[in-house]
């Protein structure tokens, strides 16, 4: 438990966030020390961004370590980390690669099964992916990083770029980034193989 024994209002600058588990460390204006903070410590309206400057209040808890509580936001956010998300370029990548399956599909070079379980895998992706995430704010059961790349490998890579902007989870973390887009490569290669020479066509 936190102790309510307050020490007054701090500022300072958000200087180490982990998105993926919901915590990092404050870098008081003052100097001293870094002061540990929670998400549950941020207002609702807005994802907290390495770089960001806020006010806190400075608590104690049992064992007498510094954590910031009531965090407020100074100001905005910097472009640089304002436009950081990248979610209009995810969903602009998405939708081009369907509206090319549908075209493969009007040139019947694509049975309509498989432009179904693209589709069906994206969404099954961007579920899982928002699951994820609030599990990691709140400790619970979390999906495997397998589990992740195996869903995107079959096919639900275009959720799944969605998702990692929506939730901003798994965005900045290695190897999984390198892992993820191994599996998009590996999957839009399948896909050009079966589209020009697969032997057999789906029904």
């Amino acid at each position: 438990m936190t102790s309510d024994d307050s020490v007054g209002r701090q500022q300072g600058v958000l200087a180490d966030w982990n998105d993926d588990r919901g915590f990092g460390f404050i870098s008081p204006a003052s100097g001293g020390p870094r002061v540990f903070v929670h998400v549950s410590a941020f207002p609702r309206s807005r994802r907290p961004v390495t770089g960001c400057e806020v006010s806190y209040a400075e608590l104690r808890d049992e064992r007498n370590r510094a954590r910031a509580s009531d965090v407020k936001y100074l100001g905005a956010v910097s472009s640089r980390h304002a436009g950081a998300s990248g979610l209009p370029l995810a969903l602009l990548a998405s939708t081009l690669f369907f509206a090319i399956l549908v075209g493969l599909l009007v040139l019947d070079e694509l049975p309509l099964t498989l432009l179904a379980a693209y589709g069906l895998f994206s969404a099954v992706a961007f579920l899982v992916y928002g699951a994820d995430k609030a599990a990691a704010e709140q400790g619970r059961w979390r999906t495997s990083e397998s589990t992740l790349h195996t869903i995107a490998l079959m096919g639900g890579w275009p959720g799944a770029l969605v998702a990692r902007r929506v939730f901003r989870h798994k965005t900045t973390k290695q190897p999984f980034r390198t892992i993820f887009w191994l599996t998009v490569i590996a999957n839009c290669v399948a896909l050009a193989w079966f589209v020009h020479d697969a032997p057999l066509a789906l029904p």
